[in-house]
């Protein structure tokens, strides 16, 4: 098994496991009740896919093991880890705004290893797409999460529906959450590698933004004027503040988009992708964003609003000055606005200067293609098809992201209109597809 390990961790391209992960292994194949609390950004995933592995049997054709997840984004970010992997056994993901159909037909034939949203899985089930027979394993990842977004109902359901449970994991970047008894887990074995405040504060500092204005929006413009065009994720509580608070910054000269569940999952996805690849450098968010997404670590955090509850602060500020980086939170508040009690009121105050440069225009644009997994397309067919009819050179492709029906290149923003002219009237792999700059 350890040659095995080896070359997951490879494809994976890990080098070795953290002491957190090396304890999830041990304690999931030895226990049969774990509670893992890790911060967010700590490879948490590893740590439970790795023995879930050694847990499944192949010569079984049907679900053995159940993932749920409080988002789609989640779902769709441990589906990919898994298919990294390699490991041989199939994965399929179910969450709410994906074909349900899709999803059916997946299910027809059995996955071992089935991830998805409380609602949509319960849906599947109560449909009778998939049998509950064979699964042994459940874990519930940010399984407090899941609870705050409403899925307490949906989760207890599933749970009451699976008799042949052996493995039960929780896994939460929170510490001291109480386990709801429908989980079935009393006294687990308890992985908790949640740093120490001190830990947790050595290398990220915090300062206060004072504004004089109330909206506080033109302060936000003028903070991240004075960023160096560094990247940035934009904290509002409510979903009209991202769409309103993007749209100022983009009038302004800034290159941002915005982020929040009330999206349709395309637009999601597109916000998200967008920002990975470096083609929008400031995303405007709720605390959707706060853990469970795969993006970049950040160096700056901004709370333009600052969350009710502490916990929803540090998850916040968890995506800066992770593992042995340093990064920066700040809190913009208007000079009459009181700070909760969370908040020390000693906070470093720094003071903007009135002059300013707006950020550098972003490298990189995204190309949309109008094909993906399954029209058989895969990166090195893009690659190749951009480097041989596009001209382009190897600098000049960013993060490439290949979708079941479609796909996204970022390509160095002074190179795009050479790209999509050259290869206008041409076709890949015997096929013409849209090729075009993402909207």
């Amino acid at each position: 098994m350890e040659k095995e390990q080896q070359q997951i961790l490879s494809n994976l391209g890990i080098e070795a496991l953290k002491p957190m992960q090396d304890a999830a292994v041990k304690a999931i194949l030895e226990d049969d009740t774990v509670l893992l609390v890790a911060p967010t950004g700590s490879g948490k995933t590893v740590g439970f896919m790795l023995p879930l592995l050694q847990l499944l049997n192949p010569k079984i054709n049907a679900v053995q093991s159940l993932i749920l997840v409080p988002s789609r984004e989640l779902a769709m970010q441990l589906e990919q880890v898994w298919k990294k992997m390699s490991t041989g056994f199939k994965v399929n993901v179910c969450y709410g705004g994906h074909s349900t159909q899709i999803e059916t037909k997946n299910l027809s034939t059995p996955p071992a290893v089935l991830i998805g949203t409380p609602g949509r899985i319960l849906d599947h089930i109560q449909r009778n797409n998939f049998t509950l027979d064979n699964i042994q394993t459940l874990i519930l990842d940010e399984f407090d999460k899941s609870l705050e977004m409403g899925f307490h109902d949906e989760m207890e359901q599933i749970i009451s529906k699976l008799h042949n449970l052996k493995k039960r994991v929780l896994v939460s970047a929170t510490s001291s959450i109480k386990i709801p008894e429908f989980t079935g887990v009393d006294t687990p074995t308890i992985l908790n590698f949640k740093p120490k405040k001190d830990e947790l504060n050595s290398s990220l500092s915090i300062k206060l933004v004072v504004s004089t204005d109330r909206d506080k929006v033109y302060s936000l413009f003028q903070l991240l004027c004075s960023l160096n065009s560094e990247a940035a994720l934009i904290f509002c509580n409510h979903r009209d503040a991202c769409e309103r608070t993007s749209e100022y910054l983009n009038e302004k000269g800034i290159y941002a988009t915005f982020y929040h569940g009330g999206m349709e999952q395309d637009d999601r996805e597109r916000a998200l992708i967008q920002f990975r690849n470096g083609s929008v450098n400031y995303l405007v968010t709720t605390d959707l964003a706060a853990r469970g997404l795969d993006i970049p670590e950040m160096k700056h955090v901004i709370h333009f609003h600052l969350p009710v509850q502490e916990q929803e602060y540090v998850h916040r500020n968890g995506r800066t000055a992770r593992m042995h980086a340093s990064g920066t939170s700040y809190i913009i508040v208007s000079k009459d606005e009181s700070l909760p009690s969370y908040i020390n009121k000693n906070t470093e105050v720094l003071k903007l200067g009135k002059k300013y440069n707006l950020p550098h225009e972003p490298q990189f644009k995204t190309i949309y293609i109008s094909g993906g997994k399954k029209n058989k397309l895969n990166k090195i067919d893009i690659v190749g098809f951009f480097s041989q009819k596009g001209k382009l050179e190897k600098d000049d492709l960013g993060l490439i992201e290949v979708k079941d029906f479609n796909s996204f290149a970022a390509v160095k923003t002074d190179k795009v209109r050479v790209l999509l002219g050259n290869i206008k009237e041409e076709k890949m792999k015997g096929k013409k597809y849209k090729v075009e700059v993402a909207k």
